[in-house]
């Protein structure tokens, strides 16, 4: 069985007190590979190698980071079969969603960045007749990233391409779930020529690794993605640290449904919105409001393509949907499939574990919709992260907008009308870092990604994330 190792200082080695977890593959439940569990012993060798590698880093012009970084992303490229595969087996997820999504996402999050950098420029403030400010944005140092399972390189990779760009050094841990491409990532950094020491990448649970990263006291930021509780724990940690930190945590997002929408294309995207990779992604709509005069219409079609939806093996090439990401959450999903039913919901479609011939131990969950619930019950206020939807009808616009903002959280939105005023107005009212309106997940790298409320602080993308990856220093010259 394959032993995946830690990448620090330029080579791959072995945690230091020799400890593996297992890696499942959620498509068949079985054990695959096995994952260094590292803990404070390998955070220190990544800090001292990141340590020693800074001044290089840092002190390379931003066209010599910048080519780099380009080869880098022409590496992942040049793997792009390799790295789908891996995503694939590794996570559960279709594999044409690896070979669309996941894998060419990575890619453009390290080419944008790349070249991002050599356009970013300094300001200054000239006050007449006395001087001139300027300021400089100077790298932090030592930073760490931290990311999630759901989009596994995809995630990894919008975290570090900013940090490396902006000339820090980086101590990296990918989830213990899904951990292959970011190992295979090393392989390709060493390729392009990154220096020894600037990429560190470490492997392991949380409690141990992720904690030693935050702890860490020359680690100057925490930028994380994942739950909200954990996120709660980070800023307790990292905050009385002075730690820069970006938290992009949780959500519980509304998609809102007028009667004057176009209903095919509507129809479409929210099977897409509420359903894409097994329906774990921070961004997808879970819980639907439909107006009330074309609810019957909406719930008749809209079950009926989930119903029509087809849950296989990723390697098949009918799958709409795999397999969720690990056994404790498909039972997590499932656990909340029976709350719903307590709180009086009714399952129009799914609710059930499916059985994949020749997969029979693999973590397959049928897409589900459930009504007849109100809206503030746990069932539509907790986030489920799985392929489940409540659907609400709703009577007015300020009905809608009241349930909509009813959460802790603040992510994203999804707005469907064909009237203008009413989309910029309610678009302005929703309590989200993000809104689409007739449209979902369609992303621009430049744009500010992130939430309000319990779903985060600090944004990511564009010159957002550069901004958070480097200190301001002003400069005042008198005249």
């Amino acid at each position: 069985m394959e032993r995946l190792q830690n990448f620090i200082d330029g080579a791959y080695c072995d945690p230091v007190k020799g400890q593996y977890i297992d890696n499942y593959e959620p498509a068949s439940g079985k054990v695959y590979s096995q994952i260094p569990n590292s803990t404070e012993e390998d955070v220190e060798l990544a800090v001292a190698a990141a340590e020693k590698a800074f001044p290089i880093w840092s002190s390379m012009s931003t066209t010599e980071r910048s080519a780099i970084m380009v080869k880098l992303s022409e590496g992942i490229q040049a793997r792009m079969d390799e790295f789908v595969q891996a995503e694939s087996r590794d996570n559960g997820k279709p594999l044409s969603l690896a070979a669309h999504v996941d894998i060419p996402r990575a890619v453009s999050n390290f080419h944008f960045f790349a070249t991002a950098i050599v356009h970013y420029a300094s300001e200054s403030h000239n006050m007449e007749g006395v001087g001139v400010n300027y300021t400089l944005r100077k790298p932090i140092g030592i930073v760490g990233c931290i990311s999630p399972w759901n989009l596994p390189l995809y995630l990894f990779s919008w975290k570090i391409a900013p940090a490396l760009a902006a000339g820090n050094c980086v101590v990296a841990k990918p989830s213990e779930i899904t951990p292959y491409t970011s190992y295979l990532l090393g392989k390709v950094a060493k390729e392009a020529g990154m220096p020894d020491g600037v990429l560190n990448i470490l492997h392991g649970e949380g409690k141990f690794a992720g904690d030693a990263i935050v702890k860490h006291p020359k680690i100057k930021a925490i930028s994380f993605t994942g739950g909200t509780a954990t996120g709660e724990y980070i800023a307790r940690t990292a905050a009385p640290m002075f730690k820069k930190l970006s938290l992009e945590l949780g959500g519980k997002n509304p998609n809102i449904i007028f009667a004057d929408c176009d209903f095919k294309e509507m129809l479409s995207t929210t099977l897409r919105s509420s359903f894409a990779n097994q329906g774990q992604i921070c961004l997808c709509g879970s819980r639907i409001f439909v107006e009330r005069s074309i609810y019957d219409k909406f719930k008749e079609e809209f079950v009926k393509r989930v119903d029509g939806t087809v849950v296989a093996h990723p390697n098949n090439p009918e799958a709409k949907l795999g397999a969720v990401v690990s056994k404790p959450h498909m039972e997590k999903v499932l656990s909340y499939v029976k709350l719903a039913k307590e709180e009086g919901g009714t399952v129009l479609s799914g609710g059930e574990r499916v059985i994949v011939e020749g997969y029979e131990d693999g973590y397959y969950l049928r897409p589900t919709v459930i009504e007849g619930l109100s809206y503030d019950c746990r069932t539509n206020q907790e986030e489920i992260f799985g392929p489940v939807v409540t659907i609400t009808p709703f009577d007015t616009e300020e009905e809608a907008l009241m349930m909509a903002n009813s959460t802790k959280y603040g992510l994203s939105a999804t707005l469907w009308t064909s009237n203008l005023k009413r989309a910029h107005r309610i678009a302005n009212e929703l309590d989200a870092g993000i809104v689409w309106i007739n449209s979902w997940l369609v992303r621009d790298l430049r744009t500010p990604f992130g939430g309000m409320k319990a779903s985060g602080v600090g944004r990511e993308g564009g010159w957002e994330a550069l901004r958070f990856f480097t200190e301001p220093k002003n400069v005042f010259v008198k005249y």
